[in-house]
């Protein structure tokens, strides 16, 4: 047989707490005459100490010891074979771990070394701004002219914009007084009702304004869906071809339970945005006003600014504007000849300068 020595101490730092309005005491029972005597006490934890050399000095290493140590040692003295070779499997692999991380960082300390801080920040910001332009429309750089840089047939197809004939009916007649409500309701983006109060006279024009005015609509409330579970969902008023095109380029596919699913991930809500913006470009002559986009999609301003920069448009302030006066933290987003230089994020330059 092999002997269990426990050990506990009465007194320091580790002592268990007692209550001081009660007493304890030990009974101890004598079995020849059935009678217990009681004797005062003290309450204290007792743990195994595993060692074959009972030193006074050993219990202090093993109380600070954390329980995954104490319980290594247990497996160590009486564990199996199979958990003391997955105890030692372990162990090597947080050796390995351990030589993995001083290589990694001695590798990222030559590269900075040898490039330097701020060409690493220049990289990873030109990386920035080359992963969110594939989330944009077609940009033409060489255009001659604002309505080219972002084709109104890279937005929407021919055959698209046909479809659009139909839904978009409603607003070629809509009265003021339907628009009032509209907008009580709220059951538009904003910049959709308010464009509505300003519809061409020409019919031809109220027509494309109106199609275009629907399709941006739909496009800001596709992006509020997280999982895409209907085959259309935004409605039976959709046309068929729009509710696939907003599946295929708009969703991402994801796996979840045994099923495949469309997605709107974070990077196309920044398509959809990136979307939104050209299509409200093209409708209102090249000057748009972004705080009242950036409300409607729900974004915060840094993303917004962020996406507006990466698609080559010039910011400023709306001051001045009819019906902005009194507020002067609107910003306007023109698209103009020639196009400005790409420049990295704020967030980038906030980094670059923090370093």
């Amino acid at each position: 047989k092999q002997l269990l020595s426990y050990v506990g101490n009465n007194f320091g730092s580790g002592v268990m707490k007692r209550n001081s309005l009660c007493r304890y005491f030990v009974g101890v029972l004598n079995k020849d005459s059935g009678q217990m005597e009681v004797y005062n006490a003290e309450i204290f934890n007792m743990q195994p100490l595993l060692s074959d050399n009972l030193i006074p000095d050993d219990t202090k290493d093993y109380q600070n010891k954390s329980f995954r140590e104490k319980v290594d040692l247990c497996i160590e003295a009486f564990g199996t074979s199979k958990q003391k070779r997955a105890l030692n499997s372990r162990r090597m692999n947080a050796v390995g771990n351990d030589m993995l991380n001083t290589a990694v960082t001695k590798a990222a300390a030559n590269v900075i070394d040898a490039k330097g801080v701020t060409a690493l920040i220049q990289d990873v910001a030109q990386d920035d701004v080359q992963n969110m332009s594939i989330f944009l429309p077609p940009c033409h750089e060489d255009a001659d002219k604002p309505e080219h840089v972002y084709k109104f047939e890279d937005i929407l197809s021919p055959a698209e914009y046909e479809a659009l004939k139909g839904p978009a009916a409603a607003f070629i007649n809509i009265t003021p007084e339907e628009i009032t409500k509209k907008t009580e309701e709220k059951s538009h983006c904003s910049f959709v009702l308010e464009e509505l109060k300003f519809l061409p006279v020409d019919e031809k024009s109220r027509d494309h304004k109106a199609r275009c005015l629907w399709f941006l609509d739909i496009l800001v409330k596709f992006s509020f869906l997280k999982v895409i579970k209907k085959k259309h969902p935004m409605g039976p008023e959709c046309p068929h071809i729009i509710s696939r095109k907003l599946m295929k380029n708009f969703t991402s596919l994801t796996y979840n339970n045994g099923s495949v699913q469309n997605l709107i991930s974070a990077s196309m809500k920044t398509k959809i945005t990136s979307y939104v913006i050209a299509l409200a470009l093209h409708i209102n002559k090249f000057q748009i006003d972004l705080t009242v986009l950036q409300n409607d999609m729900k974004l915060h301003e840094s993303r917004m600014m962020d996406i507006a920069k990466a698609m080559r448009l010039k910011i400023s302030k709306a001051k001045g504007l009819p019906g902005l006066e009194n507020d002067q933290n609107h910003k306007l987003g023109t698209l103009s000849l020639p196009l400005p230089a790409q420049k990295t994020s704020g967030n980038q330059r906030k980094r670059k300068k923090m370093n």
